[in-house]
């Protein structure tokens, strides 16, 4: 099957680690992509950043307008009914990409997975299903939809996870970051979390913490 379309931001050096970062809903691969330089991470890093793009489909609780979108959602409500079909494509369309990486020759203990809203939960889908160990797992304004189905591979049992959210979230409210901490728990994971007193988007401190987690994930301090 074909990959995803991409932007593709490389170090200076040879890549020798891979940030996967998935957007969401509405959005491109190019959201992200100002984020990189603000990270500041060290000049000797070669980490790769890839921002793919989701497929235009119709969203349900946009009147059926057609839009990037990593899955239709039919249902707004904290319950958040999705199309679970293309939610688990997205996935296998994530860990295609996770596949390229490693035949680039970047090792899988050094790709991390990153996704804001929509694209959280595919990460949320991708990272933990994954057959091979992963550096870590950022999910940002999102939820756990495939929690109930998800079937966990042990290869990622002691993935780094961590999760940020927003207080002030009125698309993705808090209570379901709050949720997917509390049920990762009980699958047995440790997860972090942070919040920030903001909406559904991303702050200079929030994107510092990311940048603390990648380093240490990715041991570039």
């Amino acid at each position: 099957m074909s990959l995803l379309s991409c932007i593709e931001i490389e170090p200076r050096k040879p890549a020798d680690s891979a940030v996967i970062w998935l957007h969401g809903l509405g959005a491109s691969g190019h959201d992200f992509e100002p984020v990189v330089p603000e990270l500041r991470l060290p000049v000797a890093s070669a980490v790769r950043f890839i921002f793919p793009h989701a497929p235009a489909i119709p969203v349900t609780i946009n009147g059926g307008m057609v839009m990037p979108a990593w899955y239709d959602i039919t249902d707004i409500s904290l319950d958040r009914k999705v199309d679970a079909g293309q939610l688990l494509e997205s996935a296998a369309a994530l860990q295609r990409l996770i596949d390229r990486e490693i035949e680039r020759g970047i090792d899988s203990t050094r790709i991390v997975i990153a996704g804001f809203s929509q694209g959280g939960a595919v990460a949320y889908e991708g990272a933990l299903s994954y057959p091979l160990p992963l550096a870590g797992l950022m999910t940002l304004s999102t939820y756990f939809a495939t929690a109930s189905s998800i079937e966990l591979h042990a290869a990622n049992r002691n993935i780094p996870i961590h999760v940020y959210h927003g207080s002030q979230d009125p698309m993705v409210p808090e209570q379901l970051g709050h949720e997917a901490c509390r049920i990762l728990q009980a699958m047995g994971y440790f997860p972090g979390y942070t919040t920030y007193p903001i909406g559904h988007s991303v702050c200079m401190e929030e994107i510092e913490d990311i940048a603390r987690f990648l380093r240490h994930c990715l041991q570039l301090d």
